[in-house]
Protein backbone atom coordinates (compact mmCIF):
# COMPACT_ATOMS: atom_id res chain seq x y z
CA UNK A 1 0.00 0.00 0.00
CA UNK A 2 2.77 2.16 0.73
CA UNK A 3 4.73 2.04 -2.46
CA UNK A 4 1.21 2.27 -4.37
CA UNK A 5 0.60 5.89 -2.50
CA UNK A 6 4.52 6.77 -3.32
CA UNK A 7 3.70 5.83 -7.13
CA UNK A 8 0.72 7.97 -7.12
CA UNK A 9 2.57 10.92 -5.65
CA UNK A 10 5.57 10.77 -8.35
CA UNK A 11 2.99 11.26 -11.05
CA UNK A 12 2.06 14.32 -9.57
CA UNK A 13 5.48 15.49 -10.17
CA UNK A 14 6.18 13.97 -13.12
CA UNK A 15 2.85 15.08 -15.05
CA UNK A 16 4.23 18.71 -15.29
CA UNK A 17 7.25 17.45 -16.79
CA UNK A 18 5.62 15.32 -19.08
CA UNK A 19 3.66 18.21 -20.43
CA UNK A 20 6.90 19.93 -20.86
CA UNK A 21 8.89 16.61 -22.68
CA UNK A 22 5.04 16.53 -25.11
CA UNK A 23 6.05 19.89 -26.14
CA UNK A 24 9.45 19.30 -26.69
CA UNK A 25 8.96 16.85 -29.17
CA UNK A 26 6.77 18.38 -30.36
CA UNK A 27 9.28 20.86 -32.37
CA UNK A 28 9.99 17.53 -34.33
CA UNK A 29 6.70 15.55 -34.10
CA UNK A 30 3.91 18.42 -34.22
CA UNK A 31 1.68 15.28 -33.16
CA UNK A 32 3.12 15.43 -29.80
CA UNK A 33 1.27 18.80 -28.94
CA UNK A 34 -2.35 18.19 -29.91
CA UNK A 35 -4.61 15.85 -27.74
CA UNK A 36 -2.76 17.13 -24.95
CA UNK A 37 -5.96 16.94 -23.03
CA UNK A 38 -6.49 13.25 -23.62
CA UNK A 39 -3.91 12.84 -21.53
CA UNK A 40 -4.79 13.75 -18.32
CA UNK A 41 -8.69 12.43 -19.41
CA UNK A 42 -10.42 15.68 -20.58
CA UNK A 43 -12.00 14.80 -24.07
CA UNK A 44 -13.91 17.06 -26.67
CA UNK A 45 -16.23 14.73 -27.43
CA UNK A 46 -19.88 13.92 -25.37
CA UNK A 47 -19.35 10.84 -22.81
CA UNK A 48 -19.79 7.65 -24.97
CA UNK A 49 -23.27 6.26 -24.91
CA UNK A 50 -23.55 3.66 -28.07
CA UNK A 51 -22.99 0.26 -28.39
CA UNK A 52 -21.36 -1.66 -26.11
CA UNK A 53 -17.12 -0.60 -26.21
CA UNK A 54 -14.31 -2.77 -27.06
CA UNK A 55 -11.30 -1.03 -25.96
CA UNK A 56 -7.25 -2.15 -26.96
CA UNK A 57 -4.41 0.06 -26.39
CA UNK A 58 -1.75 -0.14 -28.23
CA UNK A 59 1.09 2.02 -27.18
CA UNK A 60 2.78 3.03 -31.01
CA UNK A 61 3.17 1.66 -34.37
CA UNK A 62 4.21 -1.50 -34.23
CA UNK A 63 1.20 -2.67 -31.34
CA UNK A 64 -1.03 -0.84 -33.69
CA UNK A 65 0.20 -3.04 -36.57
CA UNK A 66 -0.26 -6.37 -34.52
CA UNK A 67 -3.78 -5.05 -32.56
CA UNK A 68 -5.18 -5.23 -36.90
CA UNK A 69 -6.04 -8.87 -37.21
CA UNK A 70 -7.27 -9.15 -33.90
CA UNK A 71 -9.33 -5.65 -34.69
CA UNK A 72 -10.73 -6.90 -37.44
CA UNK A 73 -11.79 -10.14 -36.16
CA UNK A 74 -13.61 -8.51 -33.24
CA UNK A 75 -15.09 -6.35 -35.51
CA UNK A 76 -16.26 -9.10 -37.92
CA UNK A 77 -17.51 -11.40 -34.69
CA UNK A 78 -19.03 -8.67 -32.60
CA UNK A 79 -20.54 -6.20 -35.44
CA UNK A 80 -22.93 -4.98 -32.74
CA UNK A 81 -20.36 -3.28 -30.65
CA UNK A 82 -17.96 -0.80 -31.27
CA UNK A 83 -13.94 -0.57 -31.01
CA UNK A 84 -12.23 1.96 -29.25
CA UNK A 85 -8.56 2.22 -29.85
CA UNK A 86 -6.05 4.16 -27.65
CA UNK A 87 -2.52 4.92 -27.82
CA UNK A 88 0.49 7.10 -26.85
CA UNK A 89 2.43 8.34 -29.67
CA UNK A 90 1.05 10.34 -32.90
CA UNK A 91 2.73 7.66 -34.56
CA UNK A 92 0.41 5.14 -33.30
CA UNK A 93 -2.31 6.91 -33.61
CA UNK A 94 -2.02 7.67 -37.39
CA UNK A 95 -1.20 4.07 -37.62
CA UNK A 96 -4.65 3.32 -36.45
CA UNK A 97 -6.24 5.86 -38.38
CA UNK A 98 -4.42 4.93 -41.69
CA UNK A 99 -5.29 1.39 -40.90
CA UNK A 100 -9.41 1.88 -39.56
CA UNK A 101 -10.27 4.78 -40.48
CA UNK A 102 -13.73 5.36 -38.79
CA UNK A 103 -14.16 1.83 -38.10
CA UNK A 104 -13.50 2.55 -34.95
CA UNK A 105 -12.87 5.65 -32.29
CA UNK A 106 -9.32 6.75 -31.11
CA UNK A 107 -8.09 9.18 -28.78
CA UNK A 108 -5.06 8.80 -26.19
CA UNK A 109 -5.01 6.79 -23.42
CA UNK A 110 -4.46 9.25 -19.78
CA UNK A 111 -0.98 8.78 -17.84
CA UNK A 112 -0.96 6.47 -15.28
CA UNK A 113 -3.04 8.87 -12.71
CA UNK A 114 -5.85 7.87 -10.52
CA UNK A 115 -8.34 10.75 -11.60
CA UNK A 116 -7.55 11.09 -15.41
CA UNK A 117 -8.05 7.17 -15.91
CA UNK A 118 -11.36 7.02 -13.90
CA UNK A 119 -12.32 10.10 -16.06
CA UNK A 120 -11.42 7.81 -18.78
CA UNK A 121 -13.52 5.49 -17.64
CA UNK A 122 -16.40 7.04 -16.78
CA UNK A 123 -16.32 8.78 -20.36
CA UNK A 124 -16.13 5.64 -22.63
CA UNK A 125 -17.68 3.15 -20.21
CA UNK A 126 -15.97 -0.03 -21.86
CA UNK A 127 -17.00 -3.76 -21.61
CA UNK A 128 -13.40 -4.93 -21.60
CA UNK A 129 -10.27 -3.12 -22.01
CA UNK A 130 -6.74 -5.08 -23.84
CA UNK A 131 -3.49 -4.13 -23.48
CA UNK A 132 -1.11 -5.50 -25.61
CA UNK A 133 2.39 -7.00 -25.12
CA UNK A 134 4.10 -5.00 -22.03
CA UNK A 135 1.83 -2.86 -21.20
CA UNK A 136 1.60 -3.32 -16.89
CA UNK A 137 0.57 -0.19 -15.71
CA UNK A 138 -0.44 0.13 -11.82
CA UNK A 139 -2.81 2.77 -11.63
CA UNK A 140 -4.84 1.58 -15.15
CA UNK A 141 -4.81 -1.90 -13.42
CA UNK A 142 -6.24 -1.03 -9.96
CA UNK A 143 -8.81 1.84 -11.42
CA UNK A 144 -10.15 -0.82 -14.06
CA UNK A 145 -10.69 -3.27 -10.98
CA UNK A 146 -12.15 -0.96 -8.71
CA UNK A 147 -14.58 0.46 -11.56
CA UNK A 148 -15.41 -3.07 -12.58
CA UNK A 149 -13.91 -2.94 -16.01
CA UNK A 150 -11.79 -6.61 -17.03
CA UNK A 151 -8.29 -5.90 -18.17
CA UNK A 152 -6.87 -7.99 -20.49
CA UNK A 153 -2.94 -7.92 -20.73
CA UNK A 154 -3.30 -9.82 -24.74
CA UNK A 155 -0.02 -10.92 -26.99
CA UNK A 156 1.98 -10.49 -23.60
CA UNK A 157 5.51 -11.31 -23.35
CA UNK A 158 7.90 -10.96 -20.61
CA UNK A 159 11.33 -11.57 -21.46
CA UNK A 160 14.13 -12.91 -18.96
CA UNK A 161 15.13 -9.38 -18.50
CA UNK A 162 12.12 -7.47 -17.91
CA UNK A 163 11.13 -10.57 -15.63
CA UNK A 164 14.19 -9.82 -13.42
CA UNK A 165 13.45 -6.11 -13.51
CA UNK A 166 9.97 -6.68 -12.26
CA UNK A 167 11.08 -9.31 -9.72
CA UNK A 168 13.27 -6.37 -7.60
CA UNK A 169 9.97 -5.52 -5.87
CA UNK A 170 8.90 -8.88 -4.69
CA UNK A 171 5.21 -9.10 -3.16
CA UNK A 172 4.99 -5.54 -4.08
CA UNK A 173 4.66 -6.58 -8.16
CA UNK A 174 1.87 -9.54 -7.23
CA UNK A 175 -1.06 -7.77 -7.03
CA UNK A 176 -0.38 -5.30 -10.13
CA UNK A 177 0.22 -8.46 -12.31
CA UNK A 178 -2.62 -10.47 -10.39
CA UNK A 179 -4.96 -7.70 -11.14
CA UNK A 180 -5.28 -8.31 -14.59
CA UNK A 181 -8.60 -10.19 -15.00
CA UNK A 182 -6.69 -12.39 -17.59
CA UNK A 183 -3.51 -12.84 -19.21
CA UNK A 184 -3.12 -14.10 -23.21
CA UNK A 185 0.47 -14.94 -23.23
CA UNK A 186 2.30 -15.39 -26.38
CA UNK A 187 4.74 -18.57 -25.33
CA UNK A 188 5.12 -20.60 -22.48
CA UNK A 189 8.47 -19.09 -20.86
CA UNK A 190 6.34 -16.01 -20.97
CA UNK A 191 3.61 -17.23 -19.14
CA UNK A 192 5.43 -18.86 -16.48
CA UNK A 193 7.63 -16.02 -16.14
CA UNK A 194 3.82 -13.90 -15.76
CA UNK A 195 2.35 -16.29 -13.27
CA UNK A 196 5.66 -16.05 -11.14
CA UNK A 197 4.81 -12.53 -10.93
CA UNK A 198 1.72 -12.82 -9.76
CA UNK A 199 -0.85 -13.01 -12.82
CA UNK A 200 -3.08 -15.25 -12.67
CA UNK A 201 -5.74 -16.80 -15.65
CA UNK A 202 -2.65 -17.08 -17.75
CA UNK A 203 -3.14 -19.00 -21.12
CA UNK A 204 -0.88 -19.29 -23.88
CA UNK A 205 -2.47 -18.02 -27.78
CA UNK A 206 0.90 -17.82 -29.54
CA UNK A 207 1.67 -14.41 -31.30
CA UNK A 208 -1.03 -11.96 -32.88
CA UNK A 209 1.71 -10.67 -35.10
CA UNK A 210 1.85 -14.13 -36.92
CA UNK A 211 -1.73 -13.39 -38.43
CA UNK A 212 -0.60 -9.90 -39.88
CA UNK A 213 -1.43 -10.07 -43.17
CA UNK A 214 0.18 -7.38 -45.22
CA UNK A 215 -1.67 -4.86 -47.13
CA UNK A 216 -1.79 -5.71 -51.02
CA UNK A 217 -1.36 -2.05 -51.89
CA UNK A 218 2.12 -2.31 -50.38
CA UNK A 219 2.85 -5.61 -51.30
CA UNK A 220 2.36 -4.13 -55.02
CA UNK A 221 4.65 -0.94 -53.96
CA UNK A 222 7.51 -3.25 -52.53
CA UNK A 223 7.42 -5.17 -56.20
CA UNK A 224 7.40 -1.55 -58.18
CA UNK A 225 10.50 -0.99 -55.99
CA UNK A 226 11.91 -3.91 -56.72
CA UNK A 227 11.65 -3.46 -60.33
CA UNK A 228 13.31 0.07 -60.28
CA UNK A 229 16.21 -1.08 -58.42
CA UNK A 230 17.46 -3.25 -61.31
CA UNK A 231 19.66 -6.92 -61.36
CA UNK A 232 21.21 -5.77 -58.52
CA UNK A 233 21.07 -7.41 -54.62
CA UNK A 234 19.26 -5.09 -52.45
CA UNK A 235 19.25 -5.73 -48.23
CA UNK A 236 17.31 -3.32 -46.02
CA UNK A 237 18.48 -2.39 -42.58
CA UNK A 238 15.31 -1.98 -41.11
CA UNK A 239 13.68 -0.37 -37.55
CA UNK A 240 18.13 0.60 -36.95
CA UNK A 241 18.61 2.96 -33.46
CA UNK A 242 21.08 5.02 -32.74
CA UNK A 243 24.41 4.33 -32.78
CA UNK A 244 23.39 0.90 -34.78
CA UNK A 245 23.19 2.66 -38.46
CA UNK A 246 27.46 3.44 -38.13
CA UNK A 247 28.23 -0.42 -37.39
CA UNK A 248 25.15 -0.81 -40.59
CA UNK A 249 27.34 1.65 -42.84
CA UNK A 250 30.35 -0.35 -42.04
CA UNK A 251 29.10 -3.48 -42.28
CA UNK A 252 28.15 -2.05 -46.04
CA UNK A 253 32.10 -1.03 -46.66
CA UNK A 254 33.35 -4.37 -45.95
CA UNK A 255 30.44 -5.87 -48.11
CA UNK A 256 31.54 -3.70 -50.74
CA UNK A 257 35.18 -4.68 -50.61
CA UNK A 258 34.35 -8.27 -50.85
CA UNK A 259 32.60 -8.95 -54.09
CA UNK A 260 31.44 -7.05 -56.61
CA UNK A 261 28.07 -8.24 -56.08
CA UNK A 262 28.93 -6.67 -52.76
CA UNK A 263 29.98 -3.42 -54.43
CA UNK A 264 26.85 -3.21 -56.43
CA UNK A 265 24.42 -4.15 -53.62
CA UNK A 266 21.99 -1.48 -52.74
CA UNK A 267 21.05 -0.76 -48.90
CA UNK A 268 18.03 0.38 -48.32
CA UNK A 269 18.05 2.34 -44.69
CA UNK A 270 15.51 2.75 -42.22
CA UNK A 271 15.78 4.39 -39.31
CA UNK A 272 12.65 3.32 -36.22
CA UNK A 273 12.47 6.75 -35.42
CA UNK A 274 11.23 9.72 -37.87
CA UNK A 275 12.98 12.26 -35.63
CA UNK A 276 16.02 11.14 -36.51
CA UNK A 277 15.44 10.68 -40.66
CA UNK A 278 17.20 14.18 -41.43
CA UNK A 279 20.38 13.11 -38.41
CA UNK A 280 20.89 9.84 -40.59
CA UNK A 281 20.56 11.98 -43.57
CA UNK A 282 24.04 14.05 -42.84
CA UNK A 283 25.21 10.67 -41.74
CA UNK A 284 25.47 9.67 -45.26
CA UNK A 285 26.39 12.65 -46.70
CA UNK A 286 29.47 12.95 -44.41
CA UNK A 287 31.10 9.50 -45.66
CA UNK A 288 29.69 10.51 -49.28
CA UNK A 289 27.80 7.95 -49.96
CA UNK A 290 25.39 8.68 -52.76
CA UNK A 291 21.65 8.72 -51.42
CA UNK A 292 18.48 9.17 -51.73
CA UNK A 293 14.96 10.12 -49.71
CA UNK A 294 12.02 7.73 -50.09
CA UNK A 295 10.21 11.21 -49.17
CA UNK A 296 11.81 12.83 -52.61
CA UNK A 297 11.95 9.66 -54.60
CA UNK A 298 9.01 10.25 -57.09
CA UNK A 299 6.24 6.94 -57.60
CA UNK A 300 6.62 6.43 -61.14
CA UNK A 301 8.32 3.53 -62.88
CA UNK A 302 11.96 5.50 -63.56
CA UNK A 303 14.58 3.11 -62.64
CA UNK A 304 16.82 3.93 -59.73
CA UNK A 305 19.95 5.28 -60.91
CA UNK A 306 22.98 2.72 -60.58
CA UNK A 307 25.32 5.32 -58.80
CA UNK A 308 22.91 5.23 -55.52
CA UNK A 309 24.67 3.69 -52.77
CA UNK A 310 21.54 3.71 -50.47
CA UNK A 311 17.92 4.19 -50.03
CA UNK A 312 16.96 6.01 -47.09
CA UNK A 313 13.48 5.10 -45.89
CA UNK A 314 12.15 8.16 -44.56
CA UNK A 315 8.82 7.63 -44.25
CA UNK A 316 6.14 5.93 -42.15
CA UNK A 317 3.57 2.93 -42.86
CA UNK A 318 5.55 1.14 -45.55
CA UNK A 319 7.53 -1.41 -44.08
CA UNK A 320 5.89 -3.74 -45.75
CA UNK A 321 6.86 -2.75 -48.38
CA UNK A 322 10.41 -2.17 -47.88
CA UNK A 323 10.65 -6.13 -47.07
CA UNK A 324 9.00 -7.30 -49.88
CA UNK A 325 11.96 -5.29 -52.46
CA UNK A 326 14.76 -6.56 -50.49
CA UNK A 327 16.39 -10.14 -50.89
CA UNK A 328 17.94 -10.04 -47.31
CA UNK A 329 16.63 -8.07 -44.16
CA UNK A 330 18.72 -7.21 -41.60
CA UNK A 331 16.61 -6.04 -37.89
CA UNK A 332 17.48 -3.39 -36.16
CA UNK A 333 17.53 -2.77 -32.30
CA UNK A 334 19.91 -5.86 -31.89
CA UNK A 335 23.58 -4.96 -32.69
CA UNK A 336 22.83 -3.00 -29.65
CA UNK A 337 20.84 -3.86 -26.28
CA UNK A 338 17.94 -2.79 -26.90
CA UNK A 339 16.23 -6.10 -27.92
CA UNK A 340 15.08 -5.69 -31.30
CA UNK A 341 12.39 -5.39 -33.16
CA UNK A 342 9.43 -7.48 -35.07
CA UNK A 343 11.19 -10.10 -37.52
CA UNK A 344 7.60 -11.54 -38.48
CA UNK A 345 6.85 -8.99 -41.12
CA UNK A 346 9.94 -9.78 -42.88
CA UNK A 347 9.66 -13.70 -42.70
CA UNK A 348 5.87 -12.96 -43.55
CA UNK A 349 7.32 -11.47 -46.88
CA UNK A 350 9.44 -14.11 -47.23
CA UNK A 351 12.84 -12.23 -46.75
CA UNK A 352 15.31 -13.99 -45.21
CA UNK A 353 16.61 -12.26 -41.82
CA UNK A 354 19.36 -11.02 -40.03
CA UNK A 355 19.91 -10.34 -36.90
CA UNK A 356 22.49 -8.78 -33.84
CA UNK A 357 22.80 -10.71 -30.48
CA UNK A 358 20.41 -8.69 -28.85
CA UNK A 359 17.03 -9.82 -29.23
CA UNK A 360 15.93 -10.28 -25.70
CA UNK A 361 12.50 -8.83 -26.50
CA UNK A 362 11.78 -11.12 -28.92
CA UNK A 363 13.26 -14.58 -27.74
CA UNK A 364 11.05 -16.75 -28.49
CA UNK A 365 10.24 -15.64 -32.30
CA UNK A 366 13.71 -15.58 -32.98
CA UNK A 367 14.99 -18.62 -31.90
CA UNK A 368 11.74 -20.16 -33.62
CA UNK A 369 13.32 -18.61 -36.61
CA UNK A 370 17.05 -19.62 -36.18
CA UNK A 371 15.34 -22.95 -36.05
CA UNK A 372 13.35 -22.76 -38.84
CA UNK A 373 16.09 -22.02 -41.26
CA UNK A 374 14.48 -18.41 -41.85
CA UNK A 375 17.15 -16.19 -39.81
CA UNK A 376 20.78 -16.51 -39.26
CA UNK A 377 22.43 -14.15 -36.08
CA UNK A 378 25.46 -12.13 -35.91
CA UNK A 379 27.81 -10.75 -33.20
CA UNK A 380 28.98 -7.98 -34.52
CA UNK A 381 29.27 -5.56 -37.78
CA UNK A 382 32.26 -7.59 -39.66
CA UNK A 383 29.73 -11.03 -39.15
CA UNK A 384 26.69 -8.85 -40.66
CA UNK A 385 28.98 -8.21 -43.50
CA UNK A 386 30.20 -11.36 -44.10
CA UNK A 387 26.64 -13.28 -43.82
CA UNK A 388 25.70 -10.55 -46.31
CA UNK A 389 28.14 -11.98 -48.72
CA UNK A 390 27.20 -14.95 -48.08
CA UNK A 391 23.74 -14.79 -48.29
CA UNK A 392 23.64 -12.04 -51.71
CA UNK A 393 26.07 -14.21 -53.55
CA UNK A 394 24.81 -17.89 -53.16
CA UNK A 395 21.02 -18.06 -54.50
CA UNK A 396 20.42 -21.09 -53.31
CA UNK A 397 21.07 -20.37 -49.64
CA UNK A 398 18.68 -17.10 -50.06
CA UNK A 399 16.21 -19.37 -51.57
CA UNK A 400 16.36 -22.01 -49.08
CA UNK A 401 15.66 -19.72 -46.08
CA UNK A 402 13.28 -17.67 -48.33
CA UNK A 403 11.56 -20.87 -48.39
CA UNK A 404 11.92 -21.79 -45.10
CA UNK A 405 10.74 -18.27 -43.74
CA UNK A 406 7.43 -18.16 -45.27
CA UNK A 407 6.61 -21.49 -43.98
CA UNK A 408 8.21 -20.04 -40.36
CA UNK A 409 5.38 -17.44 -40.91
CA UNK A 410 2.34 -19.57 -41.75
CA UNK A 411 2.86 -22.43 -39.15
CA UNK A 412 2.59 -20.28 -36.00
CA UNK A 413 -0.70 -18.86 -37.30
CA UNK A 414 -4.00 -18.56 -35.76
CA UNK A 415 -3.43 -16.51 -32.10
CA UNK A 416 -5.79 -14.32 -33.48
CA UNK A 417 -9.06 -16.63 -33.51
CA UNK A 418 -7.68 -17.79 -29.66
CA UNK A 419 -7.76 -14.52 -28.89
CA UNK A 420 -10.95 -14.10 -29.70
CA UNK A 421 -12.39 -16.72 -28.27
CA UNK A 422 -10.62 -16.42 -25.13
CA UNK A 423 -12.63 -12.81 -25.05
CA UNK A 424 -15.62 -14.02 -25.14
CA UNK A 425 -16.07 -14.78 -21.83
CA UNK A 426 -17.42 -10.60 -21.38
CA UNK A 427 -18.25 -10.02 -25.25
CA UNK A 428 -20.65 -12.91 -25.36
CA UNK A 429 -22.72 -11.77 -22.49
CA UNK A 430 -23.18 -7.90 -23.37
CA UNK A 431 -21.68 -7.20 -20.38
CA UNK A 432 -21.02 -3.35 -19.83
CA UNK A 433 -18.87 -1.69 -17.04
CA UNK A 434 -20.87 0.06 -14.42
CA UNK A 435 -21.90 3.62 -14.47
CA UNK A 436 -19.67 5.86 -11.83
Amino acid sequence: MLLRLVYRALWWIVAPLAVVRLWWRGRFEPGYRRHIGERFGFYSTPPYTGRPLIWVHAVSVGETRAAQPLIDALLERYPSHGVLLTHMTPTGRATGESLFGDRVVRCYLPYDMVGPIRRFLKHWRPSVGMVMETEVWPNLIFTCREGGVPLVLTNARMSARSFRRAARFGDAAKPVYGGFSRVLAQSDADAERLRMLGASDVDVMGNLKFDMTPPPALLALGARWRERFGDRKVWLAASTRDGEEAQVLQARAMLASASDVGRRSLLVLVPRHPQRFDEVAAMLEKVRLNYVRRSAWSDDDTPLPADVDVVLGDSMGEMAAYFSAVDVAFIGGSLLPLGGQNLIESCAAGTPVVFGPHMFNFTQASENALAAGAARRVSDAGELASTLADLLINDDKRLAMRTAALLFAKQHQGATARTVTALGRWLDTGFVAPQE
